[in-house]
């Protein structure tokens, strides 16, 4: 690929990372070639940046979660990219610096205890439902799933719920009860849509055991597992609320201001 530069293009892009720019045109429209080789090349530089910062790496989000869209997209498996600990939230209350292009998707989100062997949930310490926010650099959300790694998989903010333990016990009803269970996404009170675990690679545990065949996961590792629904455009001094049936877990209610 002819005048890419890694390094600079993940500076271009923590730099509309940190200020809501646009970018006119993603990297696979201005660089022939460019793969998903490359734009985990990209997406490494941009952790490299941030560590540089004072951040630390919190885990990883995982991107089209979803086998029916490989095949046209040329996909081998999911996709991922890096969460840190400034974008990760324990709080109903999130403040963020800019809303022109986010939504909002609703996603079982996993902490890992140890890496993940051949039953993904005897890794887990515990899950919990979370709202993953995003924000996308590139104009009218037009990009290729290597424009969506190479920018940090459009992650923004992660808001975990209350987690709930996992016993050795509850793994096989547990299995069965990720594959099945459903949300509900309300809006200031509204509905707005009903999503699956299915949703998910058909269940957020197969995810999970997906994501840990395409790279290595780490104990302390946060892993949020897909959306649920289709994302949802977000704007200040909102009300999000999600509730979950089928699984032992608390709902999650999120305002913007």
């Amino acid at each position: 690929m002819s005048n890419f530069d890694p390094i600079a293009l993940a500076r271009e892009l923590l730099a509309a990372y940190s200020t809501g720019a646009t970018i006119p045109d993603p990297p696979s429209a201005r660089y022939a070639g460019f793969d998903m080789n490359a734009a985990y090349g990209v997406e490494a530089e941009f952790m490299r940046l941030r560590i540089a910062e004072g951040r630390k790496a919190a885990g990883l989000k995982v991107g089209y979660a979803n086998k029916a869209m490989w095949r046209a997209l040329k996909l081998e498996t999911l996709v991922w990219a890096h969460m840190y600990d400034d974008t990760v939230h324990f709080s109903e209350r999130i403040a963020l610096p800019y809303y022109e292009s986010c939504r909002i998707e609703p996603e079982i989100v996993f902490k890992l205890k140890e890496p993940v062997g051949a039953s993904p949930l005897e890794a887990v310490e515990w899950l919990a439902i979370g709202f993953e926010i995003i924000h996308c650099p590139f104009p009218e959300w037009r990009f290729q799933p290597a424009d969506f790694v190479a920018a940090f998989g459009l992650h923004l903010g992660l808001v975990i719920g209350e987690p709930k333990q996992i016993e050795t016990t509850e793994i096989p009803a547990l299995l069965e009860d990720l594959a099945r269970f459903k949300v509900r996404v309300l809006k200031d009170g509204a509905f707005v849509e009903e999503g699956s675990g299915k949703n998910s690679l058909r269940s957020p545990a197969l995810c999970l055991a997906e994501l840990a065949r395409a790279t290595p996961l780490r104990a302390g590792d946060l892993v949020s597992s897909g959306t649920l629904t289709a994302g949802h455009a977000l704007g200040k001094g909102e009300s999000w609320r999600v509730e979950v049936e089928g699984l032992p877990l608390s709902g999650l209610t999120l305002r913007t201001g």
